[in-house]
C-alpha cells in the first residue's frame, strides 16, 4: 500500500490511471521531504478535485493544458471560494506539474503563466493578555480532565506549539528535569523549546496526578490522554477550548492557532528578537514570523512614548 493510499484512502469516482497518478506524487512528497498527513491529503484532495472536473470533460491530470487550469480556477471563484483557498490550489497544482515534468512525464508546465489570485496580508488572531489569563483559569483543575485541559492550555502558550505538535507530545520528548520539549514539527524538523516554570509547574502536576487517573491500568507513549486512555485529538482539543472560552466569557473569535499567536504576539510585545520568535515556532522563513510585527503594536506605542521627545 502506497503512503497516499494509507493516508487519504482511494479517491471514489476517479479512473485508476488519475488515481494512480495522484498517488505516485503524494508519495514523492513524503518520502523527499516527509510532510505530514494532514498536508498530503490537502495535496490529494485539491488533484483529486481538478481531476473529477477533467475527467467529466473527457481529459486527465496529465493531459490538460493552461486553459483547462484557468476555467477550473474560474469555476471556484464563480462558487464564491475564498482567494487563499483558490491560491492553495494553485500552489499544489503547480507543485505537482513541476514534480511532473522534473520526472519526464510532461514536456511543459500548465500552470507556468498562470497568475495567483492577490491576497490581503492576514493578521493573526491574538488574545490579550487578560483574556488568555481567563481562559488559563478556566478548566476546574481539582478534576482530572480539567487538570489535563489547563496544563494543555498553559503548554501551549508557553511554547507556542501548533495544536498538531502538542496534541502529538510523547512521553520521551519532555524533559522536565531540563524543562524542555523536543517537538517534531513540520518537514520532519525538529527544535528544542523551553516551556518556563509556570508550564513546568502545570506539567509536572498533571504527570503525577491526572495522568495516572486518566490511564488507570492502561499505558500510553502520549502525554496528553483522553478518560478513556487514548491520545488526544486536534478536534477534542479545539472543543475544549471553545468550551473553557465560554465558561471564562471570552466572545472574541478563536481559532486553533489563537494560543499559538498569541505566544508569539505577546513576546515581540515584551522585547524579544523576531529571530528568537521565529526559532521557537519553527519557522523556516523569518517572512513568515515577520507578519507578528503587525499586531504587536503595544511594544511600538511603548516605544514610541519612552523615546519620543513628545511622546
Amino acid at each position: 500500500m502506497t503512503r497516499a493510499t494509507a493516508a487519504g484512502g482511494a479517491e471514489r469516482g476517479l479512473p485508476d490511471g488519475e488515481e494512480a497518478v495522484i498517488a505516485a506524487f503524494v508519495d514523492g512528497l513524503w518520502m523527499e521531504h516527509g510532510l505530514s498527513d494532514n498536508t498530503l491529503n490537502a495535496y490529494r484532495s485539491d488533484l483529486a478535485g481538478f481531476a473529477g472536473w477533467l475527467t467529466n470533460r473527457g481529459s486527465g491530470l496529465l493531459g490538460a493544458g493552461r486553459e483547462q487550469v484557468l476555467g477550473y480556477l474560474a469555476l471556484r471563484v464563480q462558487q464564491g471560494r475564498r482567494p487563499r483557498s483558490t491560491a492553495r490550489l494553485l500552489s499544489s497544482l503547480r507543485r505537482f506539474y513541476r514534480f511532473q515534468v522534473r520526472e519526464g512525464r510532461l514536456e511543459a508546465d500548465p500552470t507556468a503563466q498562470v497568475e495567483a489570485p492577490r491576497l490581503g496580508r492576514p493578521l493573526p488572531d491574538a488574545l490579550t493578555e487578560a483574556d488568555v489569563e481567563a481562559l488559563l483559569d478556566a478548566p476546574p483543575v481539582e478534576e482530572p480532565l480539567g487538570l489535563r485541559d489547563r496544563t494543555m492550555l498553559e503548554t501551549l502558550y508557553a511554547t507556542g506549539l501548533r495544536v498538531s505538535e502538542l496534541v502529538g507530545l510523547q512521553m520521551d520528548q519532555v524533559n522536565l528535569r531540563q524543562g524542555v520539549v523536543r517537538v517534531v514539527g513540520k518537514g520532519a524538523k525538529e527544535r528544542l523549546v523551553p516551556m518556563g516554570d509556570e508550564a513546568l509547574d502545570w506539567l509536572q502536576r498533571y504527570a503525577g496526578s491526572a495522568r495516572p487517573a486518566l490511564l488507570g491500568r492502561r499505558s500510553s507513549i502520549h502525554v496528553f490522554v483522553t478518560a478513556k486512555g487514548g491520545a488526544m485529538t486536534r478536534q477534542a482539543f479545539w472543543y475544549r477550548i471553545k468550551h473553557h472560552a465560554a465558561e471564562a466569557g471570552i466572545r472574541k473569535p478563536l481559532s486553533p492557532h489563537t494560543l499559538r499567536h498569541s505566544f508569539a504576539t505577546h513576546l515581540l510585545n515584551h522585547g524579544a528578537d523576531l529571530r528568537v520568535v521565529q526559532l521557537l515556532l519553527g519557522h523556516s522563513d523569518l517572512s513568515t514570523t515577520q507578519i507578528y510585527t503587525h499586531v504587536a503594536r503595544q511594544r511600538l506605542q511603548d516605544l514610541h512614548e519612552r523615546h519620543h521627545p513628545r511622546g
